[in-house]
């Protein structure tokens, strides 16, 4: 009886310690998400311009936002030794979610080139 429950005790101990082990990211984690978002939404672009969808000038302020995004990005990352810490992913996610707003709305506005 004492033994089973020093193992109960022992595993309601160590379970959380274990989870928050799994859900810590590690540096560099989610880095690749943030490259990947700025594929698509490239893709988004060109795929906007190449449909008619995007004027010139709104396809032009979106590659500027894009490119000031990118800036950013490693401005970040050059003050942090090549990483971004995670304020700054979080900083980073916000600008990418704008941005995708905005190429949806210009793509949806009726406006053809």
């Amino acid at each position: 009886m004492n033994l089973t429950r020093l193992i109960l005790i022992a595993s309601f101990t160590l379970a959380p310690a274990a989870i928050i082990a799994q859900t810590t990211p590690t540096p560099g984690q989610h880095d690749y998400n943030i490259n990947q978002r700025k594929t698509d939404q490239q893709g988004r672009i060109a795929q906007g311009v190449k449909s008619g969808q995007l004027t010139a000038g709104e396809t032009s302020r979106l590659e500027h936002q894009e490119a000031g995004i990118n800036r950013e990005e490693r401005g970040m990352r050059a003050q942090d030794n090549g990483h971004l810490t995670s304020s700054d992913r979080k900083t980073l996610h916000q600008q990418q979610n704008q941005e995708s707003r905005r190429i949806y709305r210009d793509k949806h506005n009726n406006r053809v080139r």
